[in-house]
């Protein structure tokens, strides 16, 4: 059987950028490894990968490329929208409430994903997800009912149990820029999001806020276990998880801090450093779960947890092969950005959509290597 692949992109705003670099150095390699024929397009990654997964920023770009877009367009868009993503609030509302508006960034959404002739807006279930031969381009979203507090990693599988056409609440009629204005509502960045399901409205807001912002475990876990209706079967050589993060940092307090944390303490340390740490432990279960073929030190004890070395699950018995992608910026790191740039390293900050690109571009020359996409087994 040729083996199902999973993209999973994370969160991670204007750092999407570096997420973007990447993707470029991977969608090279697939083109080098399955060249066009004559007359035939190029490889684009919606060709080779089955199912995208998306947190935030993760979200936008994994919706382009099941749209199928190739990379360099996506990056083309980021560079020559993005200003537009981030449009500012009026100053009453950045005083108290919230960065930037929600218009511009939905109309950006809302003039992309639509179909037909007249343009109608398309919903989680179209079928542009779909290839001629019917076969379908398996998309997830990652977000937070605010209303519910739970986590909602939505997808398009038909199958799935509140996609059901016969529910009133079916999530495969939510338009997709709405479920993009969700995954991307940031608090205190971008307002959150309403979307009516049957007779009741449901707030959302960034899936960031979720064990989620790396999905590449829960669209793992979507595509395999029986309750998700997926049903893809698991081994190294049938299913591999190509994980794309966006530069991670450890939020840290100085000394000084660190013996008294304060209530407005909380969004500048205790929020990200919750997050980042529930980020590692995802793809720490991953690499123990799966096959490692490529990933940075998880901690000086952990290591990387490469192959057979994840513990626990023989060779035979992993689930999957796993790669994970990403630059751990140390706090050196980011002062030395700052000094550079003269800019202050933040998810919001356009100016180091440059900087990023050129980091992103270097550390994709240096890592991204094809026997880490191709081991034996996947091809």
């Amino acid at each position: 059987m040729k083996p199902k692949r999973i993209l999973a992109l994370d969160g991670g705003g204007i750092c999407g950028v570096f997420s973007l670099k990447v993707l470029q150095r991977i969608e090279q390699l697939f083109r080098q490894r399955y060249p066009a024929k004559p007359g035939q397009p190029e490889v684009r990654l919606r060709d080779v990968f089955d199912f995208f997964a998306g947190t935030s920023t993760g979200a936008i770009i994994a919706t382009f490329l099941a749209w199928g877009l190739t990379v360099d367009e996506v990056l083309e868009l980021y560079a020559r929208r993005g200003a537009e993503m981030f449009t500012p609030a009026p100053w009453y509302l950045r005083f108290w409430k919230t960065k930037f508006q929600a218009e511009t960034i939905t109309k950006f959404f809302q003039s992309y994903f639509v179909e037909g002739k007249d343009r109608t807006p398309a919903l989680l279930g179209t079928e542009m997800l779909r290839e001629k031969d019917g076969t379908l381009k398996y998309l997830m979203a990652v977000m937070r009912d605010a209303s519910t507090g739970s986590a909602w990693p939505v997808t398009n599988n038909p199958l799935a149990k509140y996609n059901d056409r016969s529910r009133p609440d079916c999530n495969l009629d939510i338009p997709l820029w709405q479920l993009l204005r969700a995954s991307t509502a940031a608090p205190t960045y971008f307002p959150p999001e309403e979307i009516k399901l049957g007779d009741q409205t449901h707030i959302f807001v960034d899936g960031g806020i979720t064990p989620y912002n790396n999905p590449a475990l829960i669209a793992a876990l979507t595509a395999t276990l029986p309750c998700y209706r997926i049903g893809w079967p698991t081994g190294r050589d049938r299913l591999q998880v190509v994980s794309v993060g966006a530069c991670s940092t450890r939020t840290k307090l100085k000394k000084d801090k660190a013996r008294k944390v304060y209530k407005l303490d909380f969004l500048e340390f205790i929020a990200p450093a919750f997050l980042g740490t529930v980020a590692m432990e995802q793809d720490l279960l991953c690499r123990v779960l799966g096959y490692c073929t490529f990933g940075a030190d998880l901690d000086s004890e952990l290591e990387a947890l490469p192959g057979t070395q994840g513990g626990l699950l023989a060779g035979g018995e992993k689930k999957f092969t796993y790669v994970r992608y990403d630059k751990h910026f140390s706090a050196a790191e980011i002062a030395a950005i700052e000094r550079t740039t003269g800019q202050s390293f933040s998810l919001d900050n356009l100016k180091l959509i440059e900087h990023l690109d050129a980091i992103g571009d270097a550390y994709a020359r240096e890592f991204v290597k094809p026997e880490h996409l191709f081991p034996p087994g996947i091809d």
